[in-house]
């Protein structure tokens, strides 16, 4: 199964509860972290989310 790298680029300040939990569910403590994940439709469905907090920086395999 592919890996996505996604990186948490931008703060949480200001944002609704689900979308911080969102951040929490994929991995992320700190700002400018970097996470592998699987590609799967459920962390896809989280990141489409959050699209406008992380940035997928590429298709891991």
């Amino acid at each position: 199964m592919a890996h996505l790298k996604i990186r948490w680029v931008k703060s949480c300040i200001g944002r609704t509860q689900d979308q911080i939990d969102t951040i929490r569910s994929l991995g992320f403590r700190k700002l400018n972290e970097e996470r592998i994940v699987k590609n799967s439709p459920e962390i896809r469905g989280m990141v489409k989310k959050v699209m406008h907090l992380v940035k997928v920086l590429e298709d891991v395999r």
